[in-house]
């Protein structure tokens, strides 16, 4: 069976992000004084009691607003209360009781599900203030004081919610899921790619840029495998990097990298390849992922004949040190060769992950050596004695040589090239490292 899952929520500015980040231990969640801050479902992993289980953070609830954002904020956390084993509903002492707590409680009571209510920023111990008592009027049961700030009373709070779940069964662990990072410009089209995918609203769509300010994850399944993909907000030059908010936005964009096995770098169609997007794919260039140039809003593109290829010469011309990444047109919001991205995720993981025996190395460095001669310099020509795999994701090389200083940067390249068409390496980068024989240095 799945990990149940506690959702967490209220009104905006009560505290639920940073309650979030004091029970999973990690800031996944941005923690900022403005309401509003947490537009998406944010979900993350922890345990109580032996008992794991995914907390997911909200939006909050503005019962009654003509904010678009944040009506797009409450159906989200309708979505999470729909999906949830548990509701923690959070209220805040400084505030008090409001009539927007008291129709989001009618809300929940609505939903059948069971409810923990908790009441924040209680960050002195010792006699609760008065004001505590009024939250019974919630109707809810004994209201749990919590300081998401110090962590006092949390421990109460997981215990009361860890009633209502489920019997302990045997939980499959996911660990064979490919973690798939969508990144790519603001409103490049990354959130509807995922909802496309999803079936689902999981991810605010809007036309107002940077909508998505969390890295977010949501698990996926079809006949292909498991996948686990990650939408990222939208990484804006570091110059237009005002305000925290953003920062830290791409900042967890730059985290989700890291943690991903293969990442989609969205382009946008109408705009062709920008400096910003040459920035996107450095970042993921550079920590060695296996990638995928996803060209999106295709349908909005007039086309003849040629405008494909002339598109994929604007692609290479403009991430020219990507030349390994597959190129793929989709429309994200049509659904258009969607269904195709998931065979080159797969390729692409597997080919970052390859384990290559020796042998077959050295039988490729051989011919390789056989049709192009090492070059000389000087009288001295360099010779390489061999060849061995020392790392994956992506794939890492070691070759042995008489003197590395005799080791081109083009013939290095040229072994590459053979490396790729030999083994199907048409995905991922390649590390190619160099040590003459003498080196001490462990490999």
């Amino acid at each position: 069976m799945s990990k149940p899952i506690i959702a967490i929520v209220g009104r905006p500015n009560v505290g639920k992000s940073m309650l979030f980040n004091k029970i999973t231990g990690k800031r996944l969640s941005i923690v900022e004084d403005t309401p509003g801050v947490t537009r998406d479902r944010i979900y993350g992993e922890s345990d109580w009691c032996g008992r794991k289980f995914t907390l997911i953070d909200t939006g909050g609830i503005e019962p009654r607003s003509d904010s678009q954002i944040l009506n797009f904020m409450r159906q989200q956390a309708e979505i999470a209360i729909e999906n949830a084993t548990v509701i923690v509903f959070l209220c805040d002492i400084r505030t008090g009781l409001t009539a927007a707590d008291q129709e989001v409680a009618s809300m929940l009571l609505r939903s059948g599900k069971p409810i923990v209510l908790a009441v924040n920023k209680m960050d002195s111990t010792g006699i609760p203030d008065p004001d505590f008592y009024e939250f019974y009027n919630l109707g809810l049961g004994d209201p749990i004081a919590v300081s998401a700030v110090h962590g006092h009373g949390t421990g109460d709070l997981l215990d009361a919610c860890l009633q209502y779940f489920p019997p302990e069964e045997d939980e499959e662990e996911e660990d064979d899921a490919i973690k798939v990072a969508v990144i790519g410009k603001p409103n490049a089209g990354k959130s509807s790619l995922v909802n496309k995918i999803l079936g689902e609203e999981r991810v605010i769509v809007s036309n107002i840029a940077g909508t998505t300010r969390d890295a977010i994850d949501s698990r996926f399944e079809n006949s292909k495998g498991k996948f686990v993909f990650i939408d990222t907000a939208g990484m804006r030059k570091k110059s237009r990097v005002e305000e925290d908010i953003e920062r830290y936005s791409v900042l967890r964009a730059t985290m989700a990298i890291d943690r991903s096995d293969v990442c989609l770098i969205m382009i946008d169609a109408t705009e062709g390849v920008t400096e910003q997007d040459t920035k996107v794919a450095g970042l993921a260039h550079e920590a060695g992922k296996a990638c995928i140039i996803v060209v999106n809003k295709w349908d909005l593109v007039e086309k003849d004949g040629k405008t494909m290829d002339r598109m994929t010469e604007e692609v290479r011309q403009g991430l020219a040190y990507m030349s390994y990444a597959p190129i793929i047109f989709i429309s994200a919001l049509t659904g258009q060769r969607v269904d195709k991205l998931f065979d080159l995720i797969v390729a692409v993981s597997n080919q970052a992950s390859m384990r290559i025996t020796t042998g077959m190395l050295n039988t490729v460095l051989s011919d390789a050596q056989t049709r192009v001669q090492p070059p000389t310099d000087k009288g001295r020509r360099l010779k390489i004695y061999y060849m061995t795999q020392v790392g994956i994701r992506p794939p890492h090389f070691v070759i042995f040589c008489n003197d590395a200083r005799l080791f081109h940067f083009s013939y290095q390249r040229y072994l590459e090239n053979c490396l790729r068409s030999a083994f199907n390496l048409t995905g991922t980068p390649i590390i190619l490292s160099i040590r003459q024989k003498k080196d001490k240095e462990e490999v």
